[in-house]
């Protein structure tokens, strides 16, 4: 009786550390989601950087100041689009070094209470602070979009 009690507990500890382990997993799913978002943002941006570098060769130099000033404020987005990439790679890795030293305590059987605590700490530190820079970059981008529009009322409103 004693071995069944001990392969039903033993069973019991490896179900419970894998359903612990899922909390993180769904962590680092929002993070690779996230970076998607962010990829997708840098790619826009670079579009928009290269429609821009073409038109500052073909513009006349009353055009030119107006060019550079937004490829400035796209420089500014790729910056912060950049910081939130990093900001969500490192929380994405300290999740995985989360889940590992779950897994890595429980075949140990000891007491590592502190550094799940402190990789997931990170992890959700990170991805706070890539929510905050995406944030950034959003907000970044909604001004130049109002700043074109402006500009271009005022060309319009010049003839």
């Amino acid at each position: 009786m004693f071995g069944q009690f001990d392969q039903i507990s033993s069973l019991d500890l490896v179900a419970h550390v894998i359903q612990v382990a899922l909390t993180p997993i769904f962590l680092l799913s929002g993070s690779a989601t996230l970076l998607n978002v962010f990829s997708t943002r840098l790619a826009r941006v670079a579009d928009r950087a290269d429609q821009i570098t073409k038109a500052i060769e073909e513009s006349e130099t009353d055009e030119t100041t107006d060019l550079i000033r937004q490829l400035i404020h796209l420089r500014r987005r790729s910056i912060a689009l950049d910081a939130a990439v990093l900001l969500c790679a490192v929380a994405a890795a300290a999740t995985c070094a989360s889940v590992f030293t779950l897994f890595v305590g429980a075949l140990r059987n000891s007491t590592v209470a502190s550094v799940v605590f402190t990789t997931f700490g990170i992890a959700i530190a990170c991805t706070i602070s890539a929510i905050g820079a995406f944030t950034a970059e959003m907000l970044m981008a909604g001004s130049g979009v109002r700043a074109e529009m402006a500009a271009k009322r005022r060309s319009s409103e010049q003839v």
